[in-house]
């Protein structure tokens, strides 16, 4: 059995990895992103995976920029007649396609999340040329496909995501449309991609298709929620009584998020009290609550997830 403190020594805690500085290249720091690029590649294999062992059999289209190259490529084959064999040019397209998205991506982006990202869309490029198509369905149940399917690629997307990268495509659209529109999410443009690219099969195929692709994008969305939370908002309510101008100082350098503050009176005690009202993700709950424990282990913390936020909130993918 592999030891906890093992693992623990060889992948180190955020708070030694120069948190004040994304994109500061401390020794700690490139260990700790040499391991979740791995992590991210081994979620762009499972991705992968899903599709030419699930996905491609089936003849359907997995949504976003992935499934508009699929859609290129069936238009290739059926109007050229070339058998390209077992290799999927899907992925080839695809790659060809987020080289203008990095270019325009890379001044809002972060070093690490840009170079990773780069690294998670050439791995998915090659895995998808790699991962053998077979030649007829793996479960003899097409709605079990579909499932399946979507579960496999959703968790590969949701494992990439959570090691703070992404597989290029509609992920690097959204992140350019945020910093022009905060009201507008990944999630929004995805819809939006998927219901074009779904019409348009609605006229090239079946309807039968469309209902199988609408089901495997189901799936998948399902298991990259389950696997990714970043996007989840959460309020936190912090009572200190001790020098909140230091605590505050940290979640500002620290967390870069905005703090609202009001004085309050203890019923009991009559002790007076500073109240914190602090927006972050949930990936950035348990960092807030280390900061606030540094500075009074005694804090009263309420956290509250899911809340909806409408203003000059900070969406992060990484």
């Amino acid at each position: 059995m592999i030891n906890n403190k093992f693992i623990q020594n060889m992948i180190p805690n955020e708070d030694n990895l120069n948190i004040n500085d994304p994109d500061g290249l401390t020794p700690a720091r490139i260990r700790y992103e040499i391991w979740r690029t791995l992590g991210a590649i081994v979620g762009c294999l499972l991705y992968a995976a899903g599709i030419n062992l699930f996905v491609v059999p089936l003849g359907l289209y997995t949504g976003g920029l992935m499934g508009i190259c699929q859609l290129i490529r069936t238009i290739i084959v059926q109007f050229t007649g070339i058998n390209f064999g077992s290799i999927d040019i899907a992925g080839i397209i695809y790659y060809a396609f987020n080289v203008p998205l990095f270019i325009m991506a890379r001044k809002v982006m972060g070093k690490i999340y840009f170079f990773k990202t780069i690294v998670c869309v050439s791995a998915v490029t090659i895995f998808l040329m790699i991962v053998p198509i077979p030649t007829t369905m793996l479960v003899d149940d097409t709605l079990a496909m579909c499932l399946i399917g979507g579960i496999i690629c959703g968790a590969g997307i949701g494992i990439t995501l959570r090691m703070g990268a992404c597989d290029g495509g509609m992920d690097i659209v959204g992140v350019l449309l945020i910093r022009k529109n905060n009201n507008i999410s990944v999630g929004k443009v995805n819809l939006f991609i998927n219901a074009l690219l779904y019409f348009v099969c609605l006229f090239m195929f079946n309807v039968s298709t469309v209902i199988y692709c609408l089901i495997y994008a189901s799936a998948s969305s399902i298991s990259v929620d389950k696997m990714h939370t970043q996007n989840i908002n959460v309020e936190v309510n912090i009572i200190t009584r001790a020098d909140s101008k230091a605590l505050e100082r940290a979640v500002f350098s620290e967390l870069g998020r905005g703090i609202t503050k009001w004085k309050s009176v203890g019923a009991y005690t009559g002790d007076m009290s500073d109240v914190l009202y602090i927006l972050v993700n949930k990936y950035e709950v348990n960092h807030l609550k280390r900061i606030v424990h540094k500075f009074d282990p005694h804090a009263f913390i309420v956290v509250n997830e899911g809340v909806q936020v409408d203003g000059n909130f900070l969406k992060r993918l990484n």
